[in-house]
Protein backbone atom coordinates (compact mmCIF):
# COMPACT_ATOMS: atom_id res chain seq x y z
CA UNK A 1 0.00 0.00 0.00
CA UNK A 2 1.84 3.14 0.87
CA UNK A 3 5.64 3.83 2.14
CA UNK A 4 7.15 4.15 5.26
CA UNK A 5 7.57 7.59 4.25
CA UNK A 6 4.46 9.32 3.08
CA UNK A 7 3.54 12.13 4.54
CA UNK A 8 0.18 13.85 4.34
CA UNK A 9 -1.26 17.60 5.16
CA UNK A 10 -4.74 18.05 6.24
CA UNK A 11 -6.56 21.83 5.14
CA UNK A 12 -9.75 23.12 7.05
CA UNK A 13 -11.28 25.85 5.42
CA UNK A 14 -12.68 27.97 8.43
CA UNK A 15 -14.33 31.33 6.61
CA UNK A 16 -14.48 34.54 7.72
CA UNK A 17 -16.42 37.04 9.82
CA UNK A 18 -19.05 38.13 6.48
CA UNK A 19 -19.47 34.42 5.91
CA UNK A 20 -21.01 33.36 9.35
CA UNK A 21 -23.81 36.27 9.48
CA UNK A 22 -26.64 33.55 9.68
CA UNK A 23 -24.51 32.56 13.03
CA UNK A 24 -25.59 36.08 14.99
CA UNK A 25 -25.51 36.39 17.65
CA UNK A 26 -23.73 34.02 18.48
CA UNK A 27 -20.66 34.72 16.00
CA UNK A 28 -20.72 38.38 17.48
CA UNK A 29 -18.46 37.01 20.57
CA UNK A 30 -16.96 34.76 18.84
CA UNK A 31 -15.60 33.59 15.67
CA UNK A 32 -17.93 30.85 14.58
CA UNK A 33 -14.80 28.02 14.28
CA UNK A 34 -14.52 28.50 17.62
CA UNK A 35 -17.79 28.13 19.19
CA UNK A 36 -18.43 25.43 21.10
CA UNK A 37 -20.11 21.96 20.50
CA UNK A 38 -20.06 19.21 22.77
CA UNK A 39 -17.95 21.34 25.19
CA UNK A 40 -15.07 21.44 22.17
CA UNK A 41 -14.34 24.63 19.77
CA UNK A 42 -16.71 23.36 16.38
CA UNK A 43 -13.25 23.46 14.52
CA UNK A 44 -11.74 21.10 17.03
CA UNK A 45 -13.66 18.56 16.16
CA UNK A 46 -12.04 17.80 12.82
CA UNK A 47 -8.77 18.90 13.94
CA UNK A 48 -8.92 15.69 16.28
CA UNK A 49 -9.99 13.74 13.44
CA UNK A 50 -6.77 14.72 11.18
CA UNK A 51 -4.75 13.42 14.41
CA UNK A 52 -6.03 9.69 13.62
CA UNK A 53 -4.43 10.16 10.38
CA UNK A 54 -1.49 8.17 9.37
CA UNK A 55 2.05 10.12 8.90
CA UNK A 56 0.14 13.48 9.19
CA UNK A 57 2.68 16.20 9.32
CA UNK A 58 0.89 19.47 9.68
CA UNK A 59 -2.53 20.60 10.05
CA UNK A 60 -3.22 24.11 8.18
CA UNK A 61 -6.42 26.09 9.03
CA UNK A 62 -7.31 28.40 5.85
CA UNK A 63 -9.50 32.14 6.63
CA UNK A 64 -10.19 35.25 6.42
CA UNK A 65 -10.27 35.78 10.05
CA UNK A 66 -7.34 38.06 11.61
CA UNK A 67 -4.78 35.77 12.77
CA UNK A 68 -5.12 37.17 16.14
CA UNK A 69 -8.13 35.25 16.67
CA UNK A 70 -6.96 32.30 16.48
CA UNK A 71 -3.56 32.66 17.84
CA UNK A 72 -4.42 31.25 21.30
CA UNK A 73 -6.11 28.72 19.76
CA UNK A 74 -3.75 27.18 17.25
CA UNK A 75 -1.18 27.06 20.00
CA UNK A 76 -3.00 25.65 22.75
CA UNK A 77 -4.24 22.82 20.19
CA UNK A 78 -0.54 22.19 18.98
CA UNK A 79 0.65 21.23 22.29
CA UNK A 80 -2.41 19.65 23.44
CA UNK A 81 -2.32 17.01 20.39
CA UNK A 82 1.57 16.83 19.42
CA UNK A 83 1.08 18.48 15.87
CA UNK A 84 1.96 21.20 14.43
CA UNK A 85 -1.57 23.58 13.46
CA UNK A 86 -0.83 27.33 11.84
CA UNK A 87 -3.55 29.30 10.67
CA UNK A 88 -3.19 30.85 7.34
CA UNK A 89 -5.31 34.17 6.62
CA UNK A 90 -6.22 34.61 2.75
CA UNK A 91 -5.59 38.23 1.61
CA UNK A 92 -8.66 37.72 -0.79
CA UNK A 93 -11.89 35.38 -2.28
CA UNK A 94 -9.58 32.69 -4.35
CA UNK A 95 -12.83 30.13 -4.43
CA UNK A 96 -12.79 26.87 -2.35
CA UNK A 97 -10.35 25.41 -4.96
CA UNK A 98 -7.92 28.78 -5.51
CA UNK A 99 -7.77 29.07 -1.67
CA UNK A 100 -5.99 25.61 -1.52
CA UNK A 101 -4.13 26.41 -4.37
CA UNK A 102 -2.72 29.90 -3.44
CA UNK A 103 -1.08 28.56 -0.30
CA UNK A 104 0.76 25.62 -2.61
CA UNK A 105 4.09 26.16 -1.46
CA UNK A 106 3.23 26.07 1.63
CA UNK A 107 1.61 22.58 2.11
CA UNK A 108 4.42 21.26 -0.68
CA UNK A 109 6.65 21.78 1.98
CA UNK A 110 6.65 18.57 3.67
CA UNK A 111 6.54 17.40 0.56
CA UNK A 112 2.74 15.33 1.16
CA UNK A 113 1.56 12.41 -0.61
CA UNK A 114 -2.06 13.29 0.19
CA UNK A 115 -3.34 16.34 1.25
CA UNK A 116 -6.92 16.37 3.20
CA UNK A 117 -9.21 19.00 2.55
CA UNK A 118 -12.35 19.56 5.51
CA UNK A 119 -14.89 22.26 5.87
CA UNK A 120 -14.98 23.62 9.21
CA UNK A 121 -19.14 24.12 9.22
CA UNK A 122 -19.45 20.47 8.53
CA UNK A 123 -20.27 17.99 11.69
CA UNK A 124 -19.70 14.26 10.98
CA UNK A 125 -17.53 11.38 12.20
CA UNK A 126 -14.90 11.71 9.93
CA UNK A 127 -14.16 8.77 8.45
CA UNK A 128 -10.30 10.26 7.35
CA UNK A 129 -8.18 6.96 8.10
CA UNK A 130 -10.40 4.68 6.05
CA UNK A 131 -10.85 7.22 3.67
CA UNK A 132 -7.59 7.22 2.64
CA UNK A 133 -6.80 4.08 2.07
CA UNK A 134 -10.04 3.92 0.28
CA UNK A 135 -8.44 6.52 -2.03
CA UNK A 136 -5.27 4.57 -2.06
CA UNK A 137 -6.75 1.41 -3.74
CA UNK A 138 -9.06 3.96 -6.28
CA UNK A 139 -5.98 5.20 -7.44
CA UNK A 140 -7.64 8.44 -9.04
CA UNK A 141 -6.51 12.05 -7.90
CA UNK A 142 -9.04 12.37 -5.63
CA UNK A 143 -11.77 10.78 -3.17
CA UNK A 144 -15.22 12.66 -1.85
CA UNK A 145 -17.12 11.65 1.27
CA UNK A 146 -20.61 11.00 0.50
CA UNK A 147 -23.55 10.47 2.22
CA UNK A 148 -27.32 8.84 1.29
CA UNK A 149 -29.95 11.68 1.96
CA UNK A 150 -33.70 11.99 1.55
CA UNK A 151 -34.69 13.01 -1.85
CA UNK A 152 -36.66 16.13 -1.01
CA UNK A 153 -33.35 17.32 0.57
CA UNK A 154 -30.72 17.26 -1.50
CA UNK A 155 -31.19 19.52 -4.37
CA UNK A 156 -30.04 21.98 -1.05
CA UNK A 157 -25.89 20.21 -1.35
CA UNK A 158 -23.73 19.20 -4.21
CA UNK A 159 -25.56 16.08 -6.22
CA UNK A 160 -23.20 13.37 -7.40
CA UNK A 161 -23.38 10.19 -9.42
CA UNK A 162 -20.62 7.38 -8.93
CA UNK A 163 -20.19 4.01 -10.55
CA UNK A 164 -21.82 1.49 -7.66
CA UNK A 165 -19.01 -1.06 -8.48
CA UNK A 166 -16.02 0.99 -8.58
CA UNK A 167 -17.25 4.43 -6.61
CA UNK A 168 -15.92 6.28 -9.71
CA UNK A 169 -17.54 10.04 -9.81
CA UNK A 170 -19.53 9.61 -12.75
CA UNK A 171 -21.41 13.02 -12.86
CA UNK A 172 -21.53 15.98 -10.23
CA UNK A 173 -23.97 19.08 -9.91
CA UNK A 174 -24.49 21.49 -7.59
CA UNK A 175 -27.85 22.83 -5.92
CA UNK A 176 -29.75 21.31 -8.99
CA UNK A 177 -32.53 22.85 -10.14
CA UNK A 178 -34.33 18.63 -10.66
CA UNK A 179 -33.55 15.60 -8.50
CA UNK A 180 -30.02 13.85 -10.14
CA UNK A 181 -29.10 11.83 -6.56
CA UNK A 182 -29.91 11.33 -3.46
CA UNK A 183 -26.14 10.92 -2.90
CA UNK A 184 -24.68 14.46 -1.66
CA UNK A 185 -21.01 15.97 -1.24
CA UNK A 186 -19.94 15.81 2.37
CA UNK A 187 -17.12 18.60 1.82
CA UNK A 188 -14.50 16.33 2.59
CA UNK A 189 -11.79 15.29 0.33
CA UNK A 190 -8.27 13.77 -0.39
CA UNK A 191 -6.26 14.60 -3.20
CA UNK A 192 -2.93 14.02 -4.57
CA UNK A 193 -0.47 17.02 -5.26
CA UNK A 194 -2.38 16.63 -8.83
CA UNK A 195 -4.85 18.70 -7.72
CA UNK A 196 -2.97 21.74 -7.74
CA UNK A 197 -2.11 20.51 -11.46
CA UNK A 198 -6.23 20.67 -12.37
CA UNK A 199 -6.46 23.85 -10.21
CA UNK A 200 -3.74 25.53 -12.58
CA UNK A 201 -5.12 24.52 -15.68
CA UNK A 202 -8.62 26.12 -14.94
CA UNK A 203 -6.59 29.64 -14.54
CA UNK A 204 -4.63 29.08 -17.52
CA UNK A 205 -7.74 28.34 -19.23
CA UNK A 206 -9.30 31.31 -17.99
CA UNK A 207 -6.62 33.71 -18.83
CA UNK A 208 -5.92 32.08 -22.03
CA UNK A 209 -9.94 32.94 -23.06
CA UNK A 210 -9.57 36.55 -21.52
CA UNK A 211 -6.66 37.17 -23.74
CA UNK A 212 -9.34 35.82 -26.97
CA UNK A 213 -11.60 38.46 -25.93
CA UNK A 214 -9.19 41.35 -25.86
CA UNK A 215 -9.93 41.50 -29.87
CA UNK A 216 -12.53 44.49 -28.92
CA UNK A 217 -12.79 46.40 -26.21
CA UNK A 218 -16.79 45.85 -26.61
CA UNK A 219 -16.28 42.24 -25.61
CA UNK A 220 -13.99 42.84 -23.17
CA UNK A 221 -16.03 44.89 -21.15
CA UNK A 222 -18.98 42.20 -21.35
CA UNK A 223 -16.38 39.29 -20.11
CA UNK A 224 -15.02 41.53 -17.44
CA UNK A 225 -18.76 41.59 -16.01
CA UNK A 226 -19.15 38.27 -16.22
CA UNK A 227 -16.29 36.63 -15.72
CA UNK A 228 -14.92 35.53 -12.06
CA UNK A 229 -11.23 36.37 -11.52
CA UNK A 230 -8.88 33.96 -13.60
CA UNK A 231 -7.07 32.67 -9.67
CA UNK A 232 -10.86 32.26 -8.46
CA UNK A 233 -11.49 28.60 -8.55
CA UNK A 234 -14.09 26.76 -6.73
CA UNK A 235 -13.53 23.56 -6.32
CA UNK A 236 -17.20 22.19 -7.21
CA UNK A 237 -18.14 23.94 -10.27
CA UNK A 238 -14.29 24.14 -11.74
CA UNK A 239 -12.72 21.16 -10.68
CA UNK A 240 -15.47 18.50 -9.62
CA UNK A 241 -18.02 18.40 -12.23
CA UNK A 242 -15.39 19.04 -15.06
CA UNK A 243 -13.47 15.75 -13.65
CA UNK A 244 -16.30 14.08 -13.35
CA UNK A 245 -16.56 10.84 -15.48
CA UNK A 246 -12.51 10.92 -16.38
CA UNK A 247 -11.20 7.92 -13.98
CA UNK A 248 -9.76 10.89 -11.59
CA UNK A 249 -12.38 11.61 -8.93
CA UNK A 250 -13.49 8.21 -6.78
CA UNK A 251 -16.07 8.74 -3.48
CA UNK A 252 -16.47 7.00 -0.25
CA UNK A 253 -19.79 6.76 1.38
CA UNK A 254 -20.35 7.14 5.16
CA UNK A 255 -22.76 5.09 7.04
CA UNK A 256 -22.44 7.99 9.93
CA UNK A 257 -24.19 11.12 10.59
CA UNK A 258 -23.89 13.98 8.40
CA UNK A 259 -25.28 17.80 8.66
CA UNK A 260 -23.71 21.55 7.96
CA UNK A 261 -23.91 23.93 10.89
CA UNK A 262 -24.88 26.84 9.40
CA UNK A 263 -27.23 27.86 12.09
CA UNK A 264 -27.59 28.52 15.93
CA UNK A 265 -30.26 25.61 15.59
CA UNK A 266 -27.78 23.10 13.98
CA UNK A 267 -25.07 23.87 16.28
CA UNK A 268 -27.73 22.43 19.44
CA UNK A 269 -28.71 19.68 16.77
CA UNK A 270 -25.00 19.17 15.91
CA UNK A 271 -23.30 19.46 20.35
CA UNK A 272 -25.68 16.54 20.77
CA UNK A 273 -23.91 14.46 17.88
CA UNK A 274 -21.04 14.77 18.72
CA UNK A 275 -21.64 14.17 22.53
CA UNK A 276 -23.15 10.93 21.36
CA UNK A 277 -19.81 10.26 19.73
CA UNK A 278 -17.96 10.57 22.82
CA UNK A 279 -19.13 7.52 23.67
CA UNK A 280 -17.14 5.81 21.24
CA UNK A 281 -14.29 8.42 20.80
CA UNK A 282 -13.94 10.35 23.96
CA UNK A 283 -16.13 8.61 27.00
CA UNK A 284 -14.42 9.99 29.70
CA UNK A 285 -15.32 13.86 28.42
CA UNK A 286 -19.37 12.50 29.14
CA UNK A 287 -20.49 13.44 32.63
CA UNK A 288 -22.20 11.30 35.00
CA UNK A 289 -24.25 11.52 38.46
CA UNK A 290 -27.10 9.61 40.53
CA UNK A 291 -28.29 12.63 41.98
CA UNK A 292 -26.77 11.50 45.46
CA UNK A 293 -22.98 13.44 45.51
CA UNK A 294 -23.51 14.52 42.57
CA UNK A 295 -26.19 16.09 39.70
CA UNK A 296 -28.72 13.25 37.83
CA UNK A 297 -26.85 12.98 35.03
CA UNK A 298 -29.53 11.65 31.76
CA UNK A 299 -27.66 10.52 28.13
CA UNK A 300 -25.00 12.15 26.83
CA UNK A 301 -23.71 15.59 29.12
CA UNK A 302 -20.83 17.53 28.66
CA UNK A 303 -20.07 19.37 32.40
CA UNK A 304 -16.90 21.49 32.16
CA UNK A 305 -14.26 20.75 35.22
CA UNK A 306 -14.68 24.24 36.79
CA UNK A 307 -18.87 24.41 36.26
CA UNK A 308 -20.67 24.29 39.59
CA UNK A 309 -23.91 21.80 39.22
CA UNK A 310 -25.84 21.16 43.11
CA UNK A 311 -26.83 17.79 43.39
CA UNK A 312 -30.48 18.39 43.35
CA UNK A 313 -30.19 19.47 39.24
CA UNK A 314 -30.94 17.18 36.73
CA UNK A 315 -28.93 17.72 33.35
CA UNK A 316 -29.37 16.01 29.98
CA UNK A 317 -29.87 14.48 27.84
CA UNK A 318 -27.40 16.53 24.90
CA UNK A 319 -26.30 19.14 27.49
CA UNK A 320 -22.82 21.16 27.30
CA UNK A 321 -22.04 23.26 30.30
CA UNK A 322 -18.66 25.60 30.36
CA UNK A 323 -16.36 27.18 32.35
CA UNK A 324 -17.59 28.87 35.52
CA UNK A 325 -21.19 28.18 35.18
CA UNK A 326 -23.59 27.65 37.62
CA UNK A 327 -26.24 25.52 37.89
CA UNK A 328 -28.68 25.77 41.17
CA UNK A 329 -30.85 23.46 43.13
CA UNK A 330 -33.47 22.07 41.36
CA UNK A 331 -32.49 23.52 38.05
CA UNK A 332 -33.57 21.02 34.81
CA UNK A 333 -31.86 20.95 31.74
CA UNK A 334 -32.49 19.16 28.13
CA UNK A 335 -30.87 20.09 25.15
CA UNK A 336 -28.72 22.92 25.46
CA UNK A 337 -25.59 24.78 25.62
CA UNK A 338 -24.74 26.73 28.70
CA UNK A 339 -22.03 29.00 27.78
CA UNK A 340 -18.95 30.35 30.41
CA UNK A 341 -19.57 32.13 33.27
CA UNK A 342 -23.55 31.58 33.20
CA UNK A 343 -25.91 31.02 36.34
CA UNK A 344 -28.37 29.34 36.68
CA UNK A 345 -30.70 29.97 39.75
CA UNK A 346 -33.00 27.40 42.01
CA UNK A 347 -35.37 25.34 39.86
CA UNK A 348 -35.18 27.28 36.54
CA UNK A 349 -35.78 25.04 33.47
CA UNK A 350 -34.13 25.23 30.28
CA UNK A 351 -35.01 23.21 26.98
CA UNK A 352 -33.67 23.43 23.35
CA UNK A 353 -31.80 26.47 23.99
CA UNK A 354 -28.44 28.34 23.83
CA UNK A 355 -27.69 30.49 26.84
CA UNK A 356 -24.58 33.37 26.21
CA UNK A 357 -21.68 34.00 28.02
CA UNK A 358 -21.63 35.94 31.56
CA UNK A 359 -25.75 35.25 31.03
CA UNK A 360 -28.39 34.53 34.09
CA UNK A 361 -31.44 33.02 34.66
CA UNK A 362 -33.70 33.78 37.71
CA UNK A 363 -35.44 30.88 40.22
CA UNK A 364 -38.49 29.23 38.54
CA UNK A 365 -37.84 30.99 35.37
CA UNK A 366 -38.17 29.00 31.86
CA UNK A 367 -36.17 29.52 28.88
CA UNK A 368 -37.13 27.09 26.27
CA UNK A 369 -38.24 26.27 22.50
CA UNK A 370 -39.65 23.43 20.85
CA UNK A 371 -36.48 22.24 19.50
CA UNK A 372 -36.97 22.47 15.38
CA UNK A 373 -33.60 23.33 14.48
CA UNK A 374 -34.25 24.52 11.04
CA UNK A 375 -36.62 26.69 11.78
CA UNK A 376 -35.75 30.91 12.88
CA UNK A 377 -37.12 30.47 15.79
CA UNK A 378 -37.20 26.91 16.48
CA UNK A 379 -34.81 27.32 19.41
CA UNK A 380 -33.95 29.73 21.98
CA UNK A 381 -30.80 32.03 22.01
CA UNK A 382 -30.00 34.38 24.29
CA UNK A 383 -26.67 36.81 23.47
CA UNK A 384 -23.95 37.64 26.00
CA UNK A 385 -24.83 38.96 29.41
CA UNK A 386 -28.84 38.12 28.72
CA UNK A 387 -30.44 38.94 32.63
CA UNK A 388 -33.67 36.68 32.79
CA UNK A 389 -35.31 37.63 36.48
CA UNK A 390 -37.27 35.81 38.45
CA UNK A 391 -40.34 34.05 37.33
CA UNK A 392 -40.02 35.08 33.44
CA UNK A 393 -40.81 32.70 30.64
CA UNK A 394 -38.97 33.16 27.32
CA UNK A 395 -40.29 30.86 24.28
CA UNK A 396 -39.04 30.41 20.87
CA UNK A 397 -36.88 33.75 21.03
CA UNK A 398 -33.79 35.37 20.33
CA UNK A 399 -32.19 38.01 22.62
CA UNK A 400 -29.73 39.67 21.67
CA UNK A 401 -26.63 40.86 24.06
CA UNK A 402 -27.05 43.27 27.50
CA UNK A 403 -30.43 43.01 27.74
CA UNK A 404 -32.41 42.18 30.99
CA UNK A 405 -35.88 40.47 30.43
CA UNK A 406 -38.76 41.25 33.42
CA UNK A 407 -41.55 40.15 31.37
CA UNK A 408 -42.41 36.71 29.81
CA UNK A 409 -42.25 36.72 26.12
CA UNK A 410 -42.80 34.53 22.77
CA UNK A 411 -41.70 34.04 19.23
CA UNK A 412 -39.95 37.59 19.29
CA UNK A 413 -36.26 38.78 18.60
CA UNK A 414 -35.63 41.18 21.70
CA UNK A 415 -32.98 43.53 19.39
Amino acid sequence: MGTLDERVVAVIMVGGPTKGTRFRPLSLNIPKPLFPLAGQPMVHHPISACKRIPNLAQIYLVGFYEEREFALYVSSISNELRVPVRYLKEDKPHGSAGGLYNFRDLLMEDDPSHIFLLNCDVCCSFPLPEMLEAHKRYGGMGTILVIKVSAESANQFGELVADPVTNELLHYTEKPETFVSDRINCGVYVFTPDIFNAIQGVSTQRKDRANLRRMSSFEALQSATRSPPTDFVRLDQDILSPLAGKKQLYTYETMDFWEQIKTPGMSLKCSGLYLYQFRFTSPQLLASGDGIKSATIIGDVYIHPSAKVHPTAKVGPNVSVAANARIGAGVRLISCIILDDVEIKENAIVIHSIVGWKSSIGRWSRVQAEGDYNAKLGITILGEDVTVEDEVVVINSIVLPHKTLNVSVQQEIIL
